[in-house]
């Protein structure tokens, strides 16, 4: 076996384990910073920070592993087909199939190194308004955001303190009681980014993570200021605000929504360092 033959062999032997080392430091590092709560849910970060750790040493390990190796076999290969006759000659075309698998290889390769040198430089961001937009930002979606149903259902009960409710609490509560007006009236103080809506309104959003970013979900609860009368003061799409008021039957009789926050106050703010409930 030739020397190009045999790194053509093992070439995806090295794709393999390069793009498992990539994908593990390029992990530890969103750790060290702190980011990797933006991809992950929290409760998944030891578990994934140690899986990472393993798998450095191991697939620099098994690197190491198939280089001697093919050092070794490639001494010992030389003498004994030194002589041989090609016979696949006729039926091969002339490096071609290595041709086809160095390509192949070679695009694997970059786009493993692209997305790792651009988790490693690029600033992580969030999700966005336009992805909760186009994820229907209602309570239709509920059900798959806030994972167990049966701890959804406690948030109703007796002697509950709902002073540290999120988003996803009361959306989610909102959603399973069937008589809405033992809610109205209810004071809440709540952040999010904002979805804009109709005739003024808007949607107080924030995504939540059952596992990773990419199962993230949309919540959110329609938001209308005293009077209904958002014309300069209605936040851009997008931006972060913590809105007080009380919660309130949906003036608009033909939304989806039944329970909405009449804001006594909007106050525009910055992104939270997390900006995604769980």
């Amino acid at each position: 076996m030739s020397s190009s033959d045999a790194r053509s062999s093992n070439a995806p032997a090295y794709l393999g384990l390069g793009s498992v080392l990539a994908v593990a430091l390029c992990t530890l590092w969103l750790a060290l910073v702190g980011h990797l709560d933006l991809y992950i849910n929290p409760r998944y970060s030891v578990f994934t920070i140690v899986l990472a750790a393993v798998a450095v040493p191991a697939s620099i390990a098994g690197l190491v592993v198939i280089a001697r190796g093919h050092g070794h076999t490639h001494g010992d290969d030389a003498d004994e087909h030194e002589h041989e006759p090609d016979h696949d000659h006729g039926r091969r075309g002339p490096g071609r199939g290595r041709a086809v698998r160095l390509a192949l290889g070679g695009a694997a390769a970059i786009v493993t190194v692209g997305v790792t040198v651009s988790m490693l430089v690029l600033p992580p961001t969030t999700l966005s308004a336009r992805t909760a937009q186009q994820r229907s930002v209602d309570s239709a979606t509920l059900s798959n955001a806030t994972g167990s149903e049966a701890a959804v259902s406690l948030l109703g009960s007796e002697g509950v303190d709902t002073s540290e409710y999120g988003v996803k609490d009361w959306a989610a509560l909102i959603r399973q009681t069937t008589d809405t007006t033992a809610l109205v009236g209810k004071q809440v103080r709540l952040s999010g980014f904002v979805v804009p809506g109709q005739d003024g309104s808007f949607t107080l959003t924030r995504f939540v993570i059952s596992c990773c970013a990419v199962d993230a979900q949309p919540v959110g609860l329609g938001v209308v200021t005293e009077g209904g009368d958002r014309t300069e003061a209605e936040p851009d799409e997008g931006q972060w605000v913590t809105v007080t008021g009380a919660l309130a039957a949906n003036p608009d009789q033909s939304g989806d929504a039944r329970i909405v926050i009449k804001a006594a106050k909007v106050t525009e703010i910055a992104q939270p360092k997390d900006p995604y409930e769980y």
